[in-house]
């Protein structure tokens, strides 16, 4: 299986995206040329990261049957200082909202995302140290 994705710049560092037949933009700061028509590159791993455990989370939990009323996935990255600047750190966090939530099939549905069916997470693991936490609010 492989994917592909096409970028065509724009103007000054704004990129048109095509990804699975949908479009966007991605663009840089502006004190380094660019015009904040878009996400930058690196934030976009953090989205691809939520996404990807949050996805799976979701799915998990509605086949183990936890009633819930919400789920929200943010995730938060330290870069390093010097060049090339990458993330070193990203913690996930999810907050589950619902009455009578158990906390250990949540538990579970975020460790099977984790160990075994995230994509992302097995990917950046390689380069990133990742954690997370979980919050459960009635």
């Amino acid at each position: 299986m492989e994917e592909t994705v096409r970028l065509q710049l724009e103007e000054a560092l704004s990129f048109n995206v095509e990804v699975d037949g949908l479009t966007m933009k991605i663009d840089s700061m502006e004190e380094f040329g660019g015009k904040q028509r878009g996400p930058r590159p690196k934030s976009l791993m953090l989205v691809a990261l939520g996404g990807c455990t949050g996805m799976d989370v979701a799915s998990i939990m509605r086949k183990m049957k936890i009633p819930y009323d919400s789920l929200e996935v943010s995730v938060n990255g330290v870069l390093t200082e010097t060049h090339p600047k990458h993330f070193e750190k990203m913690h996930i966090t999810y907050v589950v909202k619902g009455k009578n939530i158990d906390r250990s099939k949540v538990e579970k549905a975020v460790a099977l995302s984790q160990d075994k069916y995230c994509g992302v997470t097995y990917s950046y693991k390689a380069a990133i140290e990742i954690t997370h936490e979980i919050i459960i609010e009635d």
